[in-house]
């Protein structure tokens, strides 16, 4: 279930024109604090970061299916951000079936450990996403970034990279 700040900063994002991917950032983000505490694990950082993108198209973020994803993650997606998307569901007789499997869903993923979420395996598939781009993709997604960020976004971002190149001077 996600939290009502990540709903209320996904919908500022939205106001502010950025992209839906970080508008689901903040869910993601809620995803890897929950397994840090111990809420539940996962295999990889990839699963963590599955979980958050799936939430946030339930809350009624359009992030799109990967490009390439098969056909049972599409189709699941689909039904993630469908047009009663971030709505709340319609009460239905309770199903047997569905609280099983939902409960099982969490018990195999309490079993999951949480090295998933560390800063190295993080960091360790960001570097395979970054490398998986071609450079006129991340050239395009910066320039984005740089338009919605604003004047004093960019002139903060400025700072911060000088601070940055100066510690490892």
């Amino acid at each position: 279930m996600p939290r009502a700040s990540s709903i209320a900063r996904a919908k500022v994002d939205k106001r502010a024109g950025k992209a839906p991917s970080t508008q689901a950032g903040h869910f993601v983000r809620d995803e890897i604090e929950a397994v840090r505490k111990g809420k539940h694990g996962v295999r990889s950082a990839k699963q963590a970061i599955a979980i958050g993108l799936s939430e946030a198209r339930r809350a009624g973020i359009d992030v799109p299916p990967k490009k390439g994803a098969g056909p049972a993650t599409s189709k699941s997606a689909g039904k993630d951000a469908g047009k009663d998307a971030g709505k709340a569901a319609p009460r239905r007789a309770s199903s047997e079936s569905k609280a099983k499997r939902s409960r099982v869903a969490t018990e195999v993923l309490k079993q999951e450990g949480t090295a998933g979420v560390s800063h190295r395996a993080l960091s360790a598939q960001a570097k395979r996403a970054a490398g998986s781009r071609t450079a006129a993709d991340r050239s395009a997604s910066a320039k984005k970034a740089a338009k919605t960020k604003g004047a004093a976004g960019r002139s903060e971002a400025a700072r911060k990279a000088a601070r940055t190149r100066a510690a490892r001077g």
